[in-house]
């Protein structure tokens, strides 16, 4: 497994994402996805699955200090009565004392970022977390963050897929040293069926999925996989024996399109181009 550092963080490169997956899809894939080689746990409280993901890493035996586990904070709870009870509660879901990273999930329309950087402060300084970070923010919202906390801003989770031109968030992550997680990889299913990737993947004797994943692995990038399936854990962790040249770097890149934006809730995202 590589790691992706950022200060004194070492995130697993490659983790596994809980997004839109019920309890008992958890609790079949996470024990398959731990045995498989996975370290790297992604959940959020509004995924409704923390604790399913409690019980099924202690099923399977996993011991925590061999496990990056993830949550974030969703945005009803961004209030000073509810922030730090939200965080206890995901605590105990989940089984434990602290998590490896706690992560703002949305900046929303009503709480300025500054606050919510104050609240991860304070869950970071009461030890219920190794270290804090930001999820969907803009470029300005970033620096705002950073300039804000006392403690290092060590991720900002954003979408990241070949149709989507990230260049500029990741430009500024490169400045100021904040590593890039990336959802929707797969862009809803884009990615697999894409010609000019399957053809890649091809000359590779990979998958068009894995040659997605590889994309963003080799851009420095933290990557969230997802499956449902337990057969197709291994397909996406297998993706650390071969290298993709420039020329599929580039080529991949070029898919990029004004209109490849997926995820934007109205009330939830930024106006992304600040």
């Amino acid at each position: 497994m590589q790691f992706v550092k950022t200060g004194e963080a070492k995130i697993p490169a490659l983790g596994f994402g809980m997004f839109r997956m019920s309890e008992a899809e958890v609790e079949a894939v996470a024990p398959a996805a731990l045995e498989t080689g996975f370290r790297h746990f992604d959940t959020a409280q509004i995924y409704q699955n923390e604790a399913a993901l409690g019980r099924a890493l202690k099923v399977a035996g996993a011991r925590r200090g061999d496990l990056f586990l993830t949550t974030k904070v969703w945005v009803s709870n961004y209030s000073a009565e509810r922030f730090m009870a939200s965080v206890d509660e995901s605590l105990e879901k989940l089984g434990v004392d602290q998590v490896d990273l706690l992560l703002a999930h949305w900046p929303g329309d009503a709480v300025p970022v500054e606050r919510q950087i104050e609240w991860l402060n304070e869950a970071q300084a009461a030890g219920r977390t190794r270290f804090i970070g930001v999820s969907n923010y803009n470029r300005s919202q970033l620096r705002a963050a950073i300039s804000a906390s006392a403690a290092p801003i060590v991720t900002n989770q954003i979408e990241m897929h070949p149709y989507l031109d990230q260049s500029a968030m990741a430009e500024l992550a490169r400045e100021t040293g904040t590593a890039l997680t990336a959802y929707y990889a797969m862009a809803d299913g884009a990615v697999p069926g894409d010609a000019l990737i399957r053809e890649i993947a091809a000359r590779h004797g990979k998958t068009a999925a894995q040659v997605g994943l590889r994309w963003l692995i080799q851009q420095g990038v933290v990557v969230l996989s997802k499956t449902a399936k337990p057969t197709r854990l291994a397909e996406n962790f297998d993706i650390f024996d071969f290298t993709l040249t420039a020329a599929d770097m580039a080529a991949i890149g070029g898919l990029a399109r004004p209109e490849g934006r997926i995820v934007n809730p109205a009330g939830l995202a930024p106006a992304w181009e600040a």
